[in-house]
């Protein structure tokens, strides 16, 4: 039975803690589908993608992949859910872009994905959203790699430098389960912890308020550095 959803409930919720958490929103058969995707095109052991720079000073050890660029239209029929783009539109009221689907695969053992902002908050007006849909559970006693958020964060400007004080304590952490999507404001500050299984994957529906720049991801932040992903260069150090 599809669930009744309350939108602009989960507007407001998102917009209070720059993010939602919504489980069973897609069904075991279409997740399967696309992990057997996922794992056709990454095997359980693949290369990394970024440069090693990146991924010493990161502490980002994530492949990516994207399917809809590719022709792989099985993935449109996540970006095409009435529900799915029925919640987009009540955060995103001024209106909104799609910008591009994006798996992220995690190889067993690896670190996972430190604190970071996926775009800089220095104009609260420009963001991308995550749109995180999961084809697998994501549980401490599974495969690890758990997502860490902080509240509010995305109403706070730029992570805090490694210098700087960091609440690490009001950290909140999500186990989402297959079929399970999360919605995440750009600015939030967020990280990954390491995989302890076989893999881990997520696949991330970006999006994006109209107006804002179509590259407006090229530059994470990070707490140690801010990183250009187009040059695939450190821009500034952070101290």
């Amino acid at each position: 039975m599809t669930q009744t959803l309350d939108y602009d409930a989960l507007a407001k919720q998102f917009w209070r803690d720059g993010y939602i958490v919504i489980e069973n929103f897609f069904d075991d058969a279409l997740m399967e589908q696309y992990d057997q995707l996922i794992l056709d095109q990454f095997g359980y052991s693949p290369e990394f993608w970024h440069t090693d720079e990146f991924l010493e000073t990161t502490g980002v050890e994530v492949v990516p992949w994207f399917p809809q660029r590719e022709g792989c239209l099985a993935f449109n029929t996540v970006s095409e859910d009435e529900r799915f783009k029925a919640l987009t539109q009540a955060i995103l009221d001024d209106g909104w872009y799609e910008q591009y689907s994006m798996v992220m695969f995690s190889k067993q053992g690896t670190k996972g994905q430190a604190w970071h902002q996926d775009c800089p908050p220095d104009n609260s007006h420009f963001f991308n959203m995550n749109r995180l849909v999961y084809t697998m559970d994501v549980t401490e006693k599974g495969t690890g790699g758990q997502t860490l958020v902080m509240p509010g964060s995305h109403l706070k400007g730029m992570l805090p430098s490694l210098s700087e004080s960091f609440p690490e304590q009001d950290k909140v952490v999500l186990s989402p389960k297959k079929g399970s999507i999360v919605f995440l404001h750009g600015h939030c500050w967020h990280s990954v912890l390491p995989v302890t299984g076989k893999y881990r994957v997520s696949t991330n529906y970006r999006c994006a308020p109209q107006g804002t720049p179509e590259n407006i991801t090229d530059i994470g932040i990070y707490r140690n550095i801010r990183y250009q992903f187009s040059t695939e260069s450190i821009v500034e150090e952070r101290d």
